[in-house]
């Protein structure tokens, strides 16, 4: 039976968060008897298997956006809860590995998720050409190193962690934790940031934004909110908006973009459509209750 993969990103039956304050961070689960809904079938990890328990651990969100992984103690400044993803089944390989020079990364890096298995797809069934491509994303291998294992390339990133804990077996229980999608994280003044985060910031700075998206323009990061109120909360906002991104994450908001309820595109996943947000603000068809520029 084919192993699956499932990416989990909403509550109920589509974004499960992985912290008291509701963070939605991507969480991978996966078992026999299916596979992912884009067709990657990548099996890495299954929960509900005998086992230790998943584990959170607290890392330094200014150290992330480096690509370095420091744990911290709960409660610390800039500290962002993780929670594994699950058990990492027999027969299976996981490696962490820089997604630009495909070397392997240590333990205190993060890098793009790789997976090697018997069950590992060999390409998309309803993709034809660019075969170099898809090669490149299912048939991988180390630049130095072992170079003679083919692995999958998830597009995840996250980090190893070897842990104290034994499994079933007796063996050395190593965790996982996914940290965010390759191709959604942002390079903003050299470093590397995950929407999600900046998003949740934004999120909790008024009870009337329902929704936030964020994407870079140019240089520039732009921040779409949707707000359930009226146009002079709109005005509100902007300095809300663009104090929160800049205390919690040193970021200077480019352009602030409020919007009506549903105007952020999400797919039949759940998943936020930032790319066609994007598309839709450059070709000005989203139709904002008002827009603030600090250019």
């Amino acid at each position: 039976m084919q192993a699956w993969a499932e990416l989990r990103q909403r509550s109920g039956n589509h974004l499960v968060t992985s912290s008291p304050l509701a963070r939605k961070r991507s969480q991978w689960r996966f078992g026999p008897g299916g596979r992912r809904d884009d067709g990657d079938g990548l099996p890495a990890a299954k929960g509900g298997t005998s086992g230790p328990d998943p584990t959170t651990v607290y890392v330094d969100m200014r150290a992330l956006r480096h690509d370095r992984v420091r744990l911290v103690e709960r409660g610390s400044p800039h500290s962002l809860p993780l929670m594994e993803s699950g058990k990492i089944l027999p027969g299976v390989r996981i490696i962490i590995a820089n997604p630009e020079t495909k070397g392997p990364l240590g333990d205190s890096h993060l890098g793009e998720i790789w997976v090697h298995c018997a069950h590992n797809g060999s390409g998309y069934f309803t993709v034809y050409g660019d075969e170099a491509l898809q090669s490149d994303h299912f048939n991988s291998r180390l630049s130095f190193g072992d170079t003679q294992t083919v692995w999958a390339r998830t597009g995840y990133l996250g980090f190893l962690r070897r842990t104290e804990l034994t499994d079933a077996s007796g063996e050395r229980h190593d965790a996982l934790y996914v940290v965010g999608a390759l191709d959604e994280a942002m390079e903003l003044r050299g470093m590397r940031y995950h929407p999600i985060d900046i998003e949740t910031s934004v999120i909790r700075t008024h009870k009337s934004i329902m929704e936030c998206a964020v994407f870079p323009w140019t240089n520039l990061l732009v921040v779409v909110v949707e707000l359930e109120g009226s146009e002079q909360e709109a005005l509100d906002l902007v300095p809300l908006v663009t104090n929160a991104v800049l205390e919690e994450h040193y970021l200077i908001v480019g352009v602030v973009v409020v919007v009506d309820i549903g105007v952020i595109p999400i797919n039949s996943r759940g998943e936020k459509q930032r790319m066609h947000l994007r598309d839709g603000f450059l070709a000005d068809q989203l139709d904002p209750i008002y827009v603030a520029y600090n250019m």
